[in-house]
């Protein structure tokens, strides 16, 4: 039974008892304790912790999570991200100030002892035995930092922080003994170093580097004596000693350190009562963290690349090591954003479309040959506000796009006349093209044979679209019923084929409706894989794959492999330099001649879906291609009286809002670039069909051998057939004609 002490006080033994209880709760003096002591009192008794000598003997340290910095094509920053703020630097790179104060507050006796500080831990017992709680702790700054190497190792975990600062005598006896080993291998003046490093000084900051330039905006090399003090007092207490929230308790705070650096006399009493007499004088630099940040609107871009690091097997074996791999940092990725291009998009947009408009816009330019993205950006910023959004509407779902996409109506008429082409239709293929038929009674698709079972029909957008028309005009008018005669007679198989090959899949990430009504763009996709797809026309037929990192480099400037893009042909030659032809004509002659540019070759074409619910211009020139978008962000805004930009629409169409918003893009992005022209393959004629092979098709209806091809409006993909004034029944969504 234990002794009392005469007047019922508690004896030393029962004193020390209890200091040990009240430690274990607030991890103060524990792990200071000597190792004769460990087994007085028990901590490696069965069942209570684990064995001194079974711990293992090395402690594997993690890397230091850093900040990673994005740049453009030429080196600016565009921002910089991080899943903790710290940058780290070498001791010579830290302020002797610093120095001096961290260890005159934290360990005043650090050069003296080893990993324990016995004096340190009998100081501390004597004096929280007497107030009978924990008023001094006895950790040395050998022991905070292996505290702090758990902490870090634990992420950003909450089950792992907490199994990494919970106040538990087997995680005392291990940061002892971890303790031991680093005082072995690293010495004092690497362990400060890497504490000062380590350590969190409270407004996210990690380590003293991001700490001075968060408070003070310098580099901790140039700290001073009082702006050293400061920082030393916060880490007793990040949130207590908070300068920011808290100014006259991180004062006192800085005060105390000053004082106690003046005991120790790393500085004279006199510089003390100056250094005391000061006011905080902070700069304060704001937490800056994320695509948030981004330039020149190009947040979308920057979260882009991250999805792209995450998303790779370039960057990581599994999605866990490439999480990993980019929440600790400290890389330099270089992108393939072109600053010059960059500003061009985001000022066509924001002269275009305000923030605050019901439709939103979104613009994407690669550079063909190369599928370097150069430029990406959208009308509603990036940002958890009013009217802003972290959905990248260039984008497709997997990669932070919208869920299905966006159908493209019009623009995808381009990718059934290169697979049209392909199949050896001529290019001067002439059909009726009737201002409204009937869908073909069958088609044949990849997986069978698709029939019109229930009787549906397609127009054209104006009742004085009515052929015969031959592809080129039909492309330059945009005439729906040319189109599905077309697929009626190739069949969707290598429609749906030649988009593969192109790049082109449903944003959902789904596969391609096998239906004929995808002539008329009832596909969900995204502006970037148009751009792309388009790109391969510029391309002489070779579709290349986008890419959005030029470089990158990890923490010690050792370069890291990045994606590639991947090249191939997905059509011939010939096929792309008549797609060419065709589509210079939308812009010289057709729907999209609001679109084009001066003294430079371009080509494109225009697309408007079914109740104009989405707008599209995709277009190009031998160096850029590009692919805009208009449409409700979030919801069907049927585009008719609606005002966008400042301009009153009665109907929208691709050529008239998505067209300039393209053309002033392009303008300033290729600005004193040089302006190559596209090479063509002879030409075509849009002769009257007389004495053409019009494959048993009759003119005046449409209708007859080889063009039987049809859908109803919720087999088009969409589930709500559209019926259009004057039209017939069952019109299936997707594309308006223009």
């Amino acid at each position: 039974m234990a002794m009392k002490r005469s007047g019922g006080g508690p004896s030393r033994g029962r004193q020390a008892a209890r200091f040990l209880g009240v430690s274990v709760l607030s991890g103060a003096v524990l792990a200071g304790l000597a190792l004769p002591a460990v087994g007085a009192f028990g901590l490696a008794a069965k069942g209570s912790v684990e064995g001194f000598d079974e711990i293992p003997a090395s402690l594997k340290t993690p890397p230091l999570s850093q900040r990673t910095t994005i740049l453009d094509a030429q080196g600016g920053e565009i921002a910089k991200v991080y899943s903790r703020d710290r940058t780290v630097v070498p001791l010579t790179e830290i302020s002797p100030y610093m120095q001096q104060a961290i260890v005159a507050i934290e360990d005043a006796r650090f050069y003296e002892h080893g990993a324990v500080d016995l004096k340190g831990v009998l100081r501390a017992l004597n004096k929280n035995a007497q107030s009978g709680g924990v008023s001094e702790g006895a950790s040395t700054l050998t022991q905070q930092y292996v505290k702090n190497i758990f902490i870090e190792e634990a992420g950003d975990d909450p089950g792992k922080v907490a199994v990494a600062t919970q106040q538990t005598l087997g995680r005392k006896v291990k940061e002892l003994k971890y303790a031991i080993q680093v005082e072995k291998e690293l010495g004092k003046k690497r362990i400060l170093n890497n504490f000062l490093n380590i350590t969190f000084f409270g407004q996210q900051s990690y380590g003293v580097e991001a700490a001075s330039q968060r408070y003070f905006s310098k580099p901790a090399k140039d700290l001073s004596l009082d702006e050293a003090a400061l920082l030393a007092g916060i880490v007793q207490s990040p949130s207590r000693y908070d300068p920011v929230n808290a100014p006259k308790e991180a004062t006192k705070r800085r005060n105390t350190v000053l004082q106690r650096m003046a005991e120790l006399k790393n500085i004279t009493p006199a510089q003390a009562a100056a250094a005391q007499a000061k006011p905080l004088q902070l700069k304060v630099t704001r937490p800056k963290s994320g695509c948030i940040t981004a330039v020149d609107g190009a947040g979308f871009f920057c979260d882009y690349v991250r999805e792209t690091f995450l998303q790779d097997p370039a960057f990581g074996k599994t999605k866990e090591a490439r999480a990993k791999r980019w929440n600790e940092g400290g890389m330099t990725i270089r992108t393939t954003l072109d600053p010059q291009t960059q500003k061009s998009v985001q000022k066509s947009i924001s002269d275009h479309v305000y923030q605050n408009d019901s439709v939103a816009t979104a613009v994407s330019i690669v550079e063909p040959g190369t599928g370097k993205v150069l430029g990406m950006g959208q009308s509603r910023p990036y940002g958890f506000g009013e009217n802003q959004t972290q959905i990248n509407f260039s984008a497709d779902h997997a990669q932070g796009g919208s869920t299905y996409g966006f159908q493209t109506g019009s623009t995808f008429k381009p990718i059934l006349a290169a697979a049209a082409l392909e199949e050896g239709i001529s290019p001067n293929k002439v059909y009726g093209s009737p201002f409204q038929m009937a869908y073909p009674d069958s088609v044949e698709t990849c997986d069978g044979t698709w029939r019109n079972s229930e009787g549906a029909t397609v127009s054209n957008e104006n009742r004085s679209e009515v052929g015969p028309y031959g592809m080129r005009e039909a492309t330059a008018k945009s005439v729906n019923t040319y189109f599905i005669q077309m697929i009626g007679d190739i069949g969707t198989c290598p429609v749906t084929k030649m988009a593969a090959k192109l790049g082109l899949k449903p944003a959902s990430g789904k596969k391609m409706d096998q239906v004929p009504s995808i002539a008329l763009g009832t596909q969900g996709m995204s502006p970037l894989k148009m751009a792309a797809a388009y790109a391969a026309f510029a391309n002489g037929g070779k579709y290349c794959t986008p890419v959005l990192i030029n470089s990158a480099t990890d923490p010690n400037g050792k370069s890291i492999n990045v994606p590639k893009t991947q090249c191939s042909r997905a059509m011939s030659e010939e096929t792309a330099n008549t797609v060419n032809t065709l589509l210079k004509g939308v812009v010289e002659d057709g729907t999209g001649k609001q679109a084009g540019l001066d003294g430079r070759d371009s080509a494109g074409k225009t697309g408007t879906t079914d109740s104009r619910h989405a707008a599209w211009f995709v277009g190009y020139t031998p160096n850029m291609a590009g692919a805009v978008w208009v449409g409700g962000p979030g919801k069907d805004v049927e585009m008719e009286g609606i005002t966008i930009g400042g301009v009153y629409h009665d109907k929208v169409y691709g050529g008239d809002t998505p067209g300039p918003i393209w053309r002033d893009a392009m303008t300033g992005a290729l600005d004193g670039k040089p302006a190559p022209t596209f090479d063509s393959v002879g030409s075509i004629s849009d002769a009257a069909p007389q004495g053409r092979d019009n494959g048993g098709t009759d003119p005046a209806t449409g209708n007859g051998n080889g063009t039987n091809g049809a859908n109803t409006g919720a087999d088009a993909g969409t589930g709500h057939g559209r019926d259009k004034p004057g039209g017939g029944k069952h019109n299936p969504p997707g594309g308006t004609g223009h």
